[in-house]
């Protein structure tokens, strides 16, 4: 049985609603979990009532316990009549439950049991999992009505022992990683390296059986009008056959052979060979060693495993994967060499008609394998046997992740240290922490100039982030900062925080006062605007003595420095580009909503690559995909030597919220046949969620288009299935209505700079734990995949900007021509409508917004039959990026700071002066406008006041006696009349408006 318990302890609840009609309560909690019912004690007459008491409830399935949930019922106890009124409940659900390390006391929001109740009020609760086998989990209630006058009982609180892998796995998102090729619930994980799979909801993907006949490819223009681009750039449709049958306008036609757990790619046969160990193999040199391994030959393909010296019952446990549709022989050998310096000794083979290798289809379990006894090359039997797994099987196979595929190393050779760098993988980005460090104050500095007061300032440092407060100007040895400073930290934490206090004594020197280290483990979690207990900490001379625990406690008298510091758990760190998020879900866990749906993507292959390198004279690249969505990363195996490689690799994601961006990129490895150091970028699509009907499948190929200095080159297209599955209809469209950042960036919002700056250092903190993976994630692979460089300045993305500004206030450009054009009477009959139209408007007013919302509805519905069908992909048209200049594109490549020549950066500060000067000319002309409308009551200019005044006194008398109505119709008619009885030259109030005065002339 499992000892797994969730623990909940019921802290306090606050500004509870009175019930006893004297204006108090007598409160208790009742806690709701899995079947089990527990009650705290009574507070008499107390609306802020403070409990302190826990319990503990046994988790009958671990692997439920993400569909579970904990209802907390505040009732009021009735001591005259006995019935218990409900003050408010609170519920928690399953994927909010977190490891006792990580839990804090959140205080939530009192919901309504009914609509017509009344509650108001908090909860605070502590909520954790644990499976310590010392605590005992509490006694369940009796019926509930007949002990309302008993005390449940309750344990201590306790700090439960820390969690093993098997439980974390529970809480960690390691169960995303089942995901990686939609494995099936029903096949029992028999690989001993695989997570536990996890229970996936049960989704309705709405596919519909229709019969039609394979459509060629469709070129979609995502962006008509004035947006379209080249056909070459355009996205176009496909009706490929995938494992769930052949996609036919989003829908699947299913097919005659049976439905694969890989419904989003093509299947593919593979030959798995599984090297397990080997036993009582002969000695082959003088001294009767042997350093074995196994070479794999079929056909033109050959493998090897590694060696082992002087070992005569080797273990390899390797598995190799061979393209069924590439094996031009019928013969599969397996041999046992001995490693030698000059030539490899033969041990002996073992051979294999591949007509007899079976077939294994999941959710069969795997092949067992067997003994061989080595044959000579004569066929005679030797010494020595080997055990092997022979079988055929498809990409959906357990094998597949961790094989070495043909496809993935040259026909002749597979060394083992390549092949660890091209395997598929999914990567975890690390869980990331803002970081608050307020610096209030120090005491009793000592400087080395015993006469003189400090300059004195706080350095503070997390790993390569640095940040410092203001200098403190006053004379005293007690400054005073209030300064917060923010970092961002990934756990685990490695860097400490180092509060250096320092002393200016110089233009360009600085003095070390000392140091406070304080380890960000024992720093306070919060996930919300609670306040901190700030702490004193003493300044050390030394580095070592700071981190000495024994040294703080020997000095009774020293320096100290003030400071509060928490992690701020509350905030969504931002670790990409704000306009491509992929995810928005907050630091704690405790935070964090149930998933609304399911993203499957499917790689399927790529098409008319350019070469990235040359091989034996020949253009060529080693291709792999990267995509991101949330904190998973996935990578696909990487192909040798193909322009138009195949991948049909699948993977999920959990899906949170609609308004994010998956994101998949194309990258050349540099680790075959390249003396480059980086993977050379190829391309990539971004694909937002929101943009996707659910339930169906978009099957498309993208171009990969990238800028270069010379300009935009499409350099390939990638074939990609995509579908998105809503598990919760309504609750995905309830979140249309919600902040889309969590509270705490409405609570205590970052500034734009800060923003800026924790971002880069959150893209630098997850390329550099990515990276330290095997195989790893490159730093310039996160940072295209992250649009690192975004923020730049760039003149091609100005003046893209300023034409998609231009775009939106087109229709209201488009609008005042038409109306001018009917102030004109270019065409009278319209002309006559709209006077008919506006005069109903005025003496009809209250139709004046039904007509506007039933327009706008119209046009929705009249716009709902060219509405957009396919996903929109990057623009060229949009993006600025067919009529760059080439010197712009030159300006944008640059580094920063730059490394172009002199009379270049000049030539360039002078062109961003020009357009700076514009723009500075236009802000000037809306400043003046603005200034003038507070120039008519100002008596800056007396007359024109005067003038103005009178006239509003005119204005207040005759629309006094005069119906609005009229007013408004006599005004409509004097705007829209006809030429004949117009002047060319302005109306006076657009003379008396450009004659008022501004602060022009103020200015130097």
């Amino acid at each position: 049985m499992s000892n797994l318990k969730l623990g909940v302890e019921v802290v306090s609840a606050h500004d509870l609603v009175p019930k006893d009609g004297q204006g108090s309560a007598n409160p208790f909690v009742e806690l709701h979990f899995d079947g089990q019912k527990f009650r705290t004690t009574v507070k008499e007459k107390d609306l802020n009532p403070v409990w302190n008491e826990s319990f503990y409830f046994n988790i009958s399935n671990p692997n439920h316990l993400s569909n579970l949930t904990l209802d907390a019922y505040i009732y009021h106890q009735n001591k005259t009549t006995n019935p218990k009124a409900c003050l408010g409940k609170v519920r928690l659900t399953g994927t909010s439950f977190v490891p006792y390390s990580d839990a804090v006391v959140l205080h939530y929001p009192l919901e309504k049991r009914a609509i017509l109740s009344r509650v108001k009020g908090e909860l605070g609760l502590k909520v954790f999992v644990t499976d310590d086998p010392s605590i005992k989990s509490s006694n369940p209630l009796p019926a509930m009505e007949s002990t309302l006058h008993t005390d449940s009982r309750s344990t201590e609180p306790q700090a439960p022992s820390r969690l093993p892998f098997s439980v974390r796995n529970i809480f960690s998102n390691d169960k995303r990683h089942t995901f990686q090729h939609l494995p099936n619930p029903n096949v029992s994980q028999q690989h001993q390296h695989s997570a536990p799979p996890a229970t996936q909801p049960t989704m309705n993907y709405a596919v519909q059986e229709m019969r039609s006949e394979p459509q060629a490819p469709r070129i979609m223009n995502t962006f008509p009008g004035l947006s379209s681009q080249p056909t070459d750039y355009a996205l176009k449709e496909t009706s490929p056959f995938l494992g769930g049958g052949r996609i036919v306008g989003g829908r699947v036609i299913r097919g005659d052979r049976p439905a694969s757990t890989y419904d989003l790619v093509e299947q593919m046969g593979y030959l798995f060979i599984r090297v397990v160990k080997a036993r009582d193999l002969p000695s082959m040199d003088v001294t009767g060693s042997l350093d074995p391994f196994v070479e794999i030959k079929a056909g033109n393909y050959k493998a090897k495993t590694k060696y082992f010296e002087k070992k005569q019952n080797p273990e390899w446990n390797e598995v190799f994967a061979f393209a069924r549709d590439r094996l031009p022989s019928s013969v599969l050998e397996v041999a046992v060499k001995d490693k030698d310096t000059l030539m490899d000794d033969f041990v002996g083979r073992v051979r294999f008609d591949l007509n007899e290798v079976p077939t294994r289809v999941p959710p069969d379990s795997p092949l067992a394998p067997e003994w061989y006894r080595l044959e000579d090359k004569k066929g005679e039997k030797k010494k020595g046997e080997l055990m092997l797994a022979v079988w055929y099987g498809t990409q959906a196979d357990e094998a597949f992740p961790d094989a070495w595929h043909s496809d993935a190393i040259t026909p002749t050779d597979s060394s083992s240290n390549v092949s660890t760098h091209i395997r598929s993988k999914v990567y975890h980005s690390p869980r990331l922490w803002y970081v608050r460090v307020s610096v209030i104050e120090a005491q009793d500095l000592v400087v080395s100039e015993k006469n003189q007061f400090p300059d004195a300032y706080v350095k503070a440092q997390i790993g390569n982030q640095i940040l410092k407060t203001k200098s403190t100007q006053s004379r005293t040895m007690n400054p005073v900062w209030n300064e917060d400073l923010m970092f961002v930290a990934a756990e685990p934490f490695e860097d400490p925080l180092i509060l250096s206090v320092e002393d200016r004594v110089g233009s360009n020197k600085d003095e070390t006062i000392g140091k406070v280290v304080i380890p960000l483990n024992t720093v306070e979690k919060r996930a919300d605007d609670r306040p901190i207990r700030s702490r004193w900490c003493n300044i050390e001379k030394s580095m070592s003595a700071a981190m000495d625990e024994d040294q703080k406690k020997k000095h009774k008298f020293a320096s100290r420095l003030h400071v509060c510091v928490c992690l701020d758990g509350g905030y969504h760190v931002l670790d990409e580009s704000t306009h491509y998020s992929s995810d928005l879900r907050p630091t704690a866990k405790q935070l964090w909503k149930p998933s609304i749906g399911v993203l499957e993507l499917g790689i399927l292959n790529a098409n008319g690559l350019h070469p990235m390198k040359t091989r034996e004279g020949k253009g060529t690249s080693d291709t792999y995909c990267v995509a991101k969505y949330g904190h998973k990363w996935v990578r696909t195996r990487t192909i040798i030597g193909s322009l138009s490689p195949r991948y049909n690799e699948q993977y999920t994601w959990e899906v949170f919220d609609t308004a994010t961006v998956l994101t998949v990129g194309v990258f050349d490895s540099c680790h075959v046949g390249s003396n480059g150091h980086k993977d050379v970028k190829i391309g990539k699509v971004r694909i937002r969620i929101s943009t996707l009907e659910t339930g169906r499948v978009y099957t498309h190929t993208y171009p990969l288009l990238v800028l270069h200095p010379s300009g935009v080159k499409k350099m390939g297209e990638l074939h990609l299935a995509i579908r998105f599955s809503s598990t919760s209809f309504t609750h995905m469209m309830f979140l249309y209505s919600r902040p889309l950042l969590p509270k705490m960036h409405y609570v205590r919002p970052l500034s734009v700079m800060q923003q800026d700056m924790l971002r880069h250092q959150a893209v630098n903190i997850v390329a550099a734990r990515l990276s330290r993976s095997e195989p790893p994630l490159k730093k310039e692979v996160v940072e295209y995949m992250s649009d690192v460089d975004s923020h730049l300045w760039s003149m091609r993305r100005s003046k893209a900007n300023f034409f998609r500004l231009m775009t939106v206030f087109s229709g209201l450009i488009a609008v005042g021509k038409w109306f001018g054009e009917v102030c004109k009477w270019r065409n009278p009959i319209t002309t006559v409508l709209v006077h008919v139209l506006f005069t109903m408007l005025v003496f009809f007013p209250e139709m004046i917004l039904p007509t506007v919302f039933l327009y706008m509805f119209l046009i929705g519905l009249w716009n709902y039959r060219i509405r957009p069908r396919y996903p929109p992909h990057m623009n060229t048209r949009i993006s600025y990026a067919e009529a760059v200049h080439p010197d712009e594109l030159d300006e944008e490549f640059d580094t920063f700071p730059t490394t172009r020549s002199p009379d270049i950066v000049r030539m360039r500060y002078d062109r961003l002066r020009s357009v700076a000067g514009k723009i500075q000319t236009v802000v000037g002309d809306v400043a003046t406008q603005g200034e003038r409308f507070q120039a008519l009551l100002s008596w800056r200019d007396p007359r024109a006041t005067t003038i103005f005044l009178l006239f509003c006194l005119l204005v207040a008398i005759v629309l006094y006696v005069t119906p609005f109505q009229v007013f408004a119709l006599l005004a409509g008619f004097y705007v829209m009349r006809h030429p004949r009885i117009r002047h060319k030259t302005p109306s006076a109030p657009i003379n008396f408006f450009r004659r008022l005065p501004s602060r022009t002339d103020s200015m130097l």
